[in-house]
C-alpha cells in the first residue's frame, strides 16, 4: 500500500511555476463571471511564475499545499493591511486547484495558516472575500468567521462588494 503524503510548508523560489498555474486555475473557477474578464486576464497574466518568485522572498508568508510533491494550492498570510480593525492577522489569500476541492485540503491549509498566524503573535484574524463568491463565504462560515465588515474592491473600473470576515 502507498502513503500520500500531504504537507503545508513554505513555498520555495523553486515552486514558483506551481503555484502560478494554482494560481490560475482557481482563480478561472472562481471569479470567471464574477470580475470582469478583462481585468481578471490581466491579473493572471502579471501573476506569472516570475511574480511568485519574488513572492516567496517578500514580506508576505506564502505556504503552499503540496499532495504527493504537487502544489494543489497556496496561502498568503501576513499582518492585517486594514488598520482601523483590531485584529494583527491577515489570511490575503488561500486557494486551491479546482481538483483538490471539497475533500477537506482547504480546512487544512486555513488551519495551518491559522496557527502560523498564532505562533507568530497576531490576536485575531481578517479574511476578505467577494460578497458573491459564495463558495468562500460558506468556506469561511463553516469554519467559524463572521462577515463584520464591508469594503469595495475596483476592476478596471467595477466596483464588486467584498466582506471581511473575522476571528477575533
Amino acid at each position: 500500500m502507498k502513503t500520500l503524503s500531504i504537507d503545508v510548508r513554505r513555498a520555495e523560489p523553486q515552486d514558483a511555476r506551481a503555484i502560478s498555474e494554482a494560481h490560475r486555475e482557481a482563480w478561472n473557477q472562481a471569479y470567471a463571471g464574477l470580475i470582469p474578464h478583462k481585468p481578471l486576464t490581466q491579473m493572471l497574466e502579471r501573476r506569472g511564475e516570475t511574480w511568485w518568485r519574488k513572492a516567496t522572498r517578500g514580506p508576505a508568508t506564502l505556504l503552499v499545499l503540496d499532495v504527493a510533491g504537487q502544489v494543489a494550492g497556496y496561502a498568503t498570510i501576513g499582518l492585517n493591511r486594514a488598520r482601523a480593525l483590531p485584529y494583527d492577522g491577515e489570511i490575503y489569500e488561500i486557494y486551491l486547484r479546482p481538483e483538490y476541492q471539497g475533500i477537506g485540503l482547504g480546512r487544512r491549509l486555513f488551519g495551518e495558516s491559522r496557527r502560523l498566524l498564532k505562533s507568530l503573535g497576531c490576536e485575531g484574524l481578517v479574511v476578505w472575500c467577494l460578497e458573491e463568491s459564495e463558495h468562500a463565504a460558506r468556506f469561511f462560515r463553516r469554519h467559524g468567521g463572521s462577515d463584520m465588515v464591508e469594503g469595495m474592491e475596483d476592476f478596471g473600473g467595477t466596483q464588486l462588494k467584498k466582506l471581511g470576515f473575522v476571528w477575533p
